[in-house]
């Protein structure tokens, strides 16, 4: 079109106006010298217009779809107040120095409004929607929540801006399944729909006729993409049954090594399935009573290879740099192997008594790390106590592994109060230094045991002039997990404490914010959870 602006020369006009004119030439029609800068923007401000002018418009788009409806309830004023609130914040820009005052951290109570206006069964409101969807681009982690919160119609919003296509293959939130009896449908959501959509469906058909999902996963299985079938046996992990053995064993030969070793791994965590049977009897092989041994002590006998059989089982025949190929080989098969196998092959003992029995030739850390990942992957509550000792022992010398992120995988598998119960008698005995990791798998609220001994152990470093800095993971976490009802509690601790000698200069000002920030945040979820309730 004629008058419009040449890219180039736009470009030029750009580039002058970024580097300034007394760096680079300006382009053709701006005269240089002193009245450059001004001349510069008076032909940008000509040129904006030109382009704007000679721009074509648009053929017309068909009219979209109406969204689909949502059928859950909404939400009441107050919580419809909180949540415009939260998604405002989310942008607010973060405070200087390191130093948050005594305002609660809103961005972080995101997740957990989230999380409670999904478990009462509310719709987002459709003015929220946009706000909602930037934010789950922005987070990762709030993309499951908020892509439930908003409900299909926030997907189909999402088909309509590139910038949120995240949604479109992240997850089937809010997409309406068809009910497993309608065979026509499923299968046409099965061969059409979104890989998200595909997983979902797999998840509700298992849940009500498992042999019906195995047959449509069957179906297709050859034609999937190798990083789809990995996903689709991820998914498998919900529901694990022995219905699964005969596809899983299937898989065990999948042209995928990825596909191969997930199978491996769900079969070994199914104790009746053949291959946990065969890595049962490798594992025997290796580990046995010593009879000649003064004290019961318990012998291991590394395997001399891994032989095809073994590698089709899961067993990676290379290991790691570092590690001996033997001992690599022995913990992948202890691993693998029930656990239910060792009372009876070590003597009738119990997993307590089992991992307090001495190991010959310093095979003990290597032995009670597989048993830690076994008791993980078959979620066996009483191993994995025995394994974790008592609270109050040090790690480095309890009786399985003194990784706190294997100690915490171990902590998952135990009921709410028992793991609460633990954290706050290792808290109690080694501080908060050690527990930032095992804080993480408590279910929230804290129960009052645990939370009481948190609260303590910071007041304790409160009292000591510790860094206040040093705590800020756990106090964050506090306001996160403690239990709202402990804001009264806590009001004493709020006041500014006297420096004690040797204290760290300013840490008693420091810290009183924190506390004054904790309360305040519990309050404010309290407040939440009362909206919500309305």
């Amino acid at each position: 079109m004629s008058g419009t602006t040449p890219t180039s020369d736009w470009d030029e006009l750009v580039t002058s106006a970024l580097l300034g004119t007394d760096r680079r030439t300006p382009p053709a029609g701006v005269a240089p010298g002193p009245d450059a800068p001004a001349a510069l923007l008076d032909a940008a401000a000509v040129h904006t217009v030109r382009r704007r002018a000679g721009l074509r418009p648009a053929a017309a788009r068909p009219r979209p779809e109406p969204a689909p409806p949502d059928e859950r309830r909404e939400l009441p004023e107050p919580a419809r107040r909180r949540l415009a609130v939260l998604l405002a914040d989310r942008a607010a820009p973060a405070g200087s120095g390191g130093r948050r005052g005594t305002a609660p951290d809103l961005t972080e109570l995101l997740p957990q409004w989230l999380a409670a206006a999904n478990d009462r069964g509310y719709r987002a409101p459709a003015s929220a929607l946009p706000a909602l969807l930037d934010a789950a681009r922005a987070r990762t982690d709030l993309r499951p929540p908020a892509l439930r919160f908003a409900g299909p119609r926030g997907i189909w919003l999402a088909g309509l801006n590139a910038e949120w296509k995240f949604a479109l293959r992240g997850t089937a939130a809010g997409t309406a399944l068809p009910a497993p009896e309608d065979r026509e449908a499923v299968r046409r959501l099965w061969e059409e729909g979104l890989f998200a959509e595909r997983v979902a469906l797999l998840g509700s058909i298992r849940a009500h006729d498992p042999a019906a999902a195995a047959e449509l996963l069957a179906e297709t299985w050859a034609a999937e993409r190798a990083e789809d079938r990995l996903m689709f046996l991820d998914s498998l992990r919900t529901g694990l049954s022995d219905a699964d053995e005969p596809f899983l064993d299937r898989a065990l030969s999948d042209r995928s090594r990825n596909v191969r070793a997930t199978a491996a791994e769900l079969l070994s965590a199914l104790p009746g399935s053949a291959l946990a049977g065969r890595m049962a009897a490798r594992a025997a092989g290796c580990v046995s009573l010593d009879r000649t041994a003064a004290v019961a002590t318990i012998a291991v006998e590394t395997p001399h290879e891994c032989d095809a059989g073994m590698e089709r089982d899961g067993v990676v025949p290379t290991a790691p740099s570092g590690r001996g190929e033997r001992s690599w080989w022995l913990g992948q098969l202890v691993e693998a192997t029930p656990l239910a196998t060792w009372p009876g092959r070590l003597g009738g003992r119990t997993p307590e008594e089992i991992v307090a029995l001495p190991v010959a030739d310093d095979w003990g850390d290597e032995l009670h790390a597989a048993w830690c990942r076994a008791a993980v992957r078959q979620h066996d509550p009483e191993w994995a106590r025995a394994l974790l000792g008592a609270p109050s022992q040090p790690p480095a010398t309890g009786p399985g592994t003194s990784s706190l992120a294997e100690r915490a995988k171990l902590l998952a598998t135990l009921r709410t109060e028992v793991r609460a119960e633990w954290v706050a008698g290792f808290i109690s005995a080694h501080g908060l230094s050690e527990a930032f990791q095992l804080l993480g798998v408590c279910a929230v609220p804290w129960a009052e045991p645990l939370g009481r001994a948190v609260v303590d152990a910071l007041d304790i470093a409160r009292d000591a002039g510790s860094y206040p800095w040093s705590f800020s993971g756990v106090m964050g976490l506090a306001e996160r997990c403690l239990d709202p009802a402990e804001a009264s509690r806590l009001e004493l601790l709020t006041a500014t404490p006297d420096e004690a000698e040797g204290a760290s200069p300013g840490a008693g000002g420091y810290w009183s914010e924190a506390f004054q920030r904790l309360v305040s945040t519990l309050r404010l979820r309290a407040e939440m959870h009362a909206e919500l309730s309305s």
